[in-house]
């Protein structure tokens, strides 16, 4: 037994020896900030001219070349440079960014029509759903979902939510209604016509529950941060993720959303309170700004009056709803260039 121990002691040290053998190396590339069809150039420079038996490069988990063409989703990419000796490996990562070729295009507002909403509503998800309106409402003790009649702000239906819960963005897709919360990690499933919940799911991999929308087929979801999530709605999975970056930075803060004829548009809590991003949903390049400036000060002021939040786009009309955080007025509104 002695002799076992013996073999399997020296075993560990002459393998923490040539774990130990692996000199540390520097990862250098020929930019940090690139733009989509760049060339990404990787190269090391080596310890006491050590020589490895292989080498491999990762960008996030995806294996590359060391000439590496950039691929059109931007964003922060972890790009990680594993070397091998014997048995041996050692690694190394260094982060880059990608960002949009483009500068988007500015945009303002017209004002179509001007309807009642309810001042005590603190207004976290606004969906159009076959002509239809419903409202998420946030905050503690005060969280609910709701049908909306549009035009006179009455309430159709009322479904107040459990005070554990801070209600966040709200879409329907396939006659259900998806509900976020907040810091709780966890969202609800609602049959359309009963508003009975159904269902309920866990996030897994993004941080909170900030907004939702959807294209039809696919539920986009974000999480406070530049990352709008992609969710299979069979089984509630996020199965991939976006970044919102401009040409000159990346977006964080990405809060309520719509989805309006194949682009993501999206407001940023407390990022700026009065514009409203259009994002492609395949690589996140912000490629307009709507510029919301004035609209705050058409409403009723007071104590309790908070920022712009709450997209919906009726298919019907063509036109696109917005009001705030305790806001008395939904505006009908169409977008127009600046």
């Amino acid at each position: 037994m002695k002799w076992i121990f013996l073999l399997y002691s020296l075993a560990i040290i002459t393998f923490c020896e040539n774990k130990r053998s692996l000199d540390k190396f520097t990862i250098l590339t020929n930019k940090r900030v690139f733009i989509p069809g760049d060339t990404l150039k990787i190269s090391l420079k080596r310890n006491n001219n050590q020589e490895y038996d292989s080498i491999t490069f990762y960008n996030d988990n995806k294996k590359i070349s060391s000439n590496y063409k950039i691929e059109k989703k931007l964003g922060d990419k972890k790009i990680t440079v594993r070397v091998y000796q014997k048995n041996n490996f050692r690694e190394d990562s260094i982060n880059i960014r990608v960002l949009s070729a483009k500068t988007p295009k500015l945009y303002t507002y017209k004002i179509i029509n001007e309807y009642p909403h309810d001042i005590k509503s603190y207004t976290q998800g606004l969906e159009f759903y076959n002509n239809r309106l419903f409202e998420s409402i946030g905050l503690r003790g005060k969280s609910a979902l709701k049908e909306i009649e549009f035009k006179s702000g009455s309430v159709i239906r009322n479904l107040p939510i459990d005070d554990a819960y801070f209600a966040e963005g709200i879409t329907l897709l396939n006659d259900k209604i998806y509900q976020l919360t907040w810091q709780s990690k966890i969202g609800f499933i609602y049959d359309l016509e009963s508003f009975e919940l159904i269902d309920s799911f866990r996030y897994k991999k993004s941080i909170e529950g900030w907004g939702l929308c959807n294209d039809g087929k696919f539920i986009y979801k974000s999480d406070g941060t530049s990352k709008i999530w992609i969710i299979d709605p069979d089984n509630l999975e996020e199965i991939d993720y976006i970044q919102v970056a401009t040409n000159k930075s990346i977006i964080s803060k990405i809060n309520e959303m719509e989805w309006i004829n194949g682009k993501i548009y999206a407001n940023t809590y407390q990022f700026n309170k009065d514009v409203i991003l259009i994002i492609d949903p395949e690589t996140g390049s912000v490629e307009g700004v709507v510029d919301f400036n004035g609209l705050k000060r058409k409403v009723k002021n007071h104590p309790k009056i908070d920022v712009l939040n709450g997209i919906a786009y009726n298919k019907n009309s063509k036109t696109i709803f917005m009001t705030g955080k305790n806001w008395n007025k939904l505006f009908e509104l169409k977008i127009i260039d600046k």
